[in-house]
């Protein structure tokens, strides 16, 4: 199972994140955390790696949904969206199927919100495909 949504964008890392966070406000997601995942591990291990970000996008509205369904489900909920720059310099951006919600609890309960939540989603990623300059 494929569990990504990905594009990639030719923009450099610093301009991609903005726009990433914009694109996802638009379609009701806020920015509730931003993990910067190359600082974390060059601090704590002395790790160098790309620029990788963790940005902890949310729909409240979606996700009262889906947690009415089954509380467990925050562990699936299609929150994380990942910046990072790839070897080619340009930025590939990930976020999380929200199809993945549905297939590991197998709750067909949960494909309505799965579905708006992955059509917010595309039209995020689609908004961010047609900034990027080619």
């Amino acid at each position: 199972m494929d569990y990504a949504r990905t594009i990639t964008l030719d923009l450099p890392y610093e301009q991609a994140v903005p726009k990433v966070k914009e694109a996802f406000m638009e379609q009701g997601f806020g920015t509730l955390t931003e993990i910067d995942v190359t600082a974390t591990l060059r601090e704590k291990l002395g790790h160098t790696m790309e620029n990788y970000v963790i940005l902890g996008a949310c729909n409240p509205q979606l996700a009262h949904r889906a947690l009415d369904v089954e509380r467990e489900v925050g562990l699936l909920l299609p929150c994380n969206v990942v910046v990072r720059t790839a070897e080619n310099g340009k930025t590939v951006v990930q976020a999380l199927d929200p199809d993945v919600m549905v297939a590991v609890p197998e709750r067909t309960e949960m494909q309505p919100i799965a579905e708006e939540a992955a059509a917010r989603i595309q039209s995020a990623l689609d908004t961010l495909r047609t900034t990027s300059p080619s």
